[in-house]
């Protein structure tokens, strides 16, 4: 009953299309069976594209955001049920328990608890959309259950069955390494340092690995048949242990002490929030309470927390909060030790006011994890696409708001599919290459002199040798150059904001000889130098925002505003005054909040 209650507030939720980060690609991956980003989630695929395949009356993107939801539902009812486990097993376990629950109250408890990791601000957004956190966390939790069941039933049978739920959480996401060092203190309390612990452990192995094995051998296999998106292109052993130990990431890990106090200090400001303020000051008051009712079941969590907490908050990256799961999660297991004393002292009495607490966790976290009306990637990528000519090339690296939600319409919808986008920043890999020449094989065809070049100065960066940096830039900025240069003739070619705003204007990324950019409605074109006017009306472009937008939106808004901006400039210096002052207009009705450069006032003044 939990676990259904969590997700009829989850549809509630629900996003109807792609959201920001990873949604469109990890949706597009499921669809059509591809890669995706390390360390590559071949059970997240596998799952999804086998949910793709059942036939609902709605879209695909929805139906995969309807399984995170499913996903985050089956986490809710673990924790539901681990909750209950422990308190059935206080009065057996520990000796200085002297209030043994009814039924009836432990019920309410575990189901208060469930109500709470539920609508937790993390943990429920998880539900909203794709992402790989949604399974992990019904895998993470589906594995503390059986850790406790195996600790207390003190079964081989039950350890085992943690293990192949440990297994298929690493095939998911490598942060299921945080629950090991709690795995083992358990585990050792249970069986002791001797001879047969340690034959345990080899059976567990026999099982783990070959669950490991089994699940990432997708990657290679699948990377062999050429998927339209082949991440990392894992078809030999070096890019295969590349791709899972997600290397490239690893730059971002323990990186300097001033990252993991940024981060720690982040996870500090958020957690009032996330346990909506009252849950939090339960959890550390129950937490001491615990410990008096089973140290096993405190220390548990209490390593639990402490290794997500050293680990995340070392772990460099901006989208950090998901990182910090387990260690909510552990949060709220503490709250235990605070309901159990509570209906101690009153007798259990007033029982059914604990739900207040998950109840006002909804209130708190509803607004800023409702993504029911988020419409705003999807019309801002498909006015990117839309305003693309046929036999077009972006150029881009708006990863987070474009490609990849571009990733689902182009691959999984086949909307406007002839339109080819190039993310800038993959061009430093070599797999990226191997995916473009599957995919644009005409464009890529024309540059491969460079991209050979470029390749070999790469080589011994990418596999950890000596290497020379100036020369892989130096090559890689040719490589963009010469991208332009030898498409130009045949497609239209067209750069987004980002990319001249930062490398454009560093001298990072120049056109070639005789050409230049004009500013359209949301990106530049590639046009020879002395082309005169092209039209083009930013003020038709629709996108609907939220009302509380997201940074990601502001995001949108900022690029759509500075467009304007450049049209605006560009409109004057072909005096074509009156539709300057329409996008002006415009402007100011539809981004009142942004500042307007004192250049474009001045400029605007001085022709009204």
């Amino acid at each position: 009953m939990t676990a259904l209650t969590a997700l009829t507030v989850y549809l509630f939720t629900l996003a109807p299309t792609v959201i920001h980060l990873d949604s469109g690609e990890l949706a597009a991956v499921q669809s059509t069976l591809g890669i995706a980003h390390p360390t590559g989630y071949p059970l997240f695929t596998l799952i999804g594209y086998l949910f793709s395949l059942l036939l609902f009356p709605f879209s695909k993107i929805f139906a995969l955001n309807l399984l995170s939801a499913l996903f985050c539902t089956v986490g809710v009812y673990f924790i539901t049920s681990s909750t209950k486990l422990i308190l059935d097993n206080f009065q057996n376990k520990e000796a200085n328990t002297n209030y043994l629950l009814t039924e009836k109250q432990k019920a309410v408890v575990s189901s208060v608890l469930g109500l709470m990791a539920a609508f937790s601000a993390t943990f429920w957004f998880q539900s909203t959309s794709v992402e790989v956190y949604s399974l992990h966390l019904a895998i993470i939790t589906t594995t503390i259950f059986f850790i406790f069941r195996a600790y207390y039933s003190n079964s081989e049978k039950q350890w085992l069955l943690a293990a192949v739920f440990l297994a298929l959480g690493f095939t998911n996401h490598m942060t299921t390494i945080l629950i090991i060092p709690a795995f083992a203190y358990v585990f050792f309390l249970n069986k002791g340092f001797n001879k047969n612990s340690f034959l345990l452990i080899v059976k567990m192995l026999a099982i783990f690995l070959p669950v490991l094995a089994i699940f990432y051998a997708y990657l290679p296999l699948r990377a062999i048949t050429e998927p339209s998106l082949n991440w990392g292109n894992p078809v030999d052993l070096e890019r295969f242990f590349r791709h899972v130990s997600g290397k490239q990431y690893q730059v971002w890990i323990f990186s300097s002490l001033e990252a993991a106090i940024s981060q720690l200090e982040y996870f500090l400001k958020i957690l009032p929030r996330e346990l909506g303020y009252i849950g939090l000051v339960i959890s550390i008051g129950g937490l001491f309470y615990l410990f008096k009712k089973s140290k096993v079941v405190m220390l548990f969590f209490v390593i639990s927390f402490l290794s997500t907490l050293l680990y995340s908050a070392n772990y460099d990256i901006a989208d950090i909060d998901a990182y910090f799961l387990l260690a909510f999660i552990s949060l709220i297991f503490f709250a235990i030790g605070f309901f159990v004393e509570i209906i101690k002292r009153t007798k259990g009495k007033f029982i059914y006011s604990f739900f207040a607490v998950p109840i006002l966790f909804i209130f708190i976290n509803f607004s800023d994890v409702d993504q029911s009306e988020v419409k705003t990637f999807e019309d801002y990528t498909k006015a990117m696409l839309d305003q693309a000519e046929e036999n077009s090339i972006i150029f881009s690296y708006l990863w987070d708001y474009f490609i990849s939600p571009s990733y689902y319409f182009q691959y999984v919808e086949k909307y406007r599919n002839d339109v080819a986008v190039i993310d800038k920043e993959l061009l430093r890999r070599s797999w990226y290459f191997d995916q473009l020449k599957n995919n644009i094989p005409g464009v890529i065809e024309k540059i491969n002199p460079e991209i050979e070049n470029f390749l070999i100065a790469l080589e011994p960066f990418e596999k950890d040798e000596n290497y020379e940096p100036e020369l892989i830039e130096k090559r890689y900025r040719n490589l963009m150059t010469q991208l332009v240069a030898a498409n130009i003739e045949e497609y239209n070619f067209y750069v987004t904001p980002e990319l001249f705003e930062n490398e454009m204007r560093r001298g990072e990324f120049t056109l070639p000889t005789g050409y230049q950019l004009v500013p359209l409605e949301l990106y530049f074109k590639v046009v020879p130098e002395n082309t005169g006017y092209v039209e083009a009306d930013p003020t038709q472009i629709k996108i609907r925002f939220n009302k509380i937008e997201d940074p990601y939106q502001k995001q949108i808004r900022n690029l759509v505003f500075n467009m304007m901006i450049y049209r605006i400039l560009y409109e004057l210096q072909f005096q074509k005054n009156d539709k300057a002052i329409s996008i002006y207009r415009e402007l100011k009705s539809n981004f009142p909040e942004i500042r307007i450069p004192q250049i474009v006032l001045d400029r605007i003044q001085a022709e009204k």
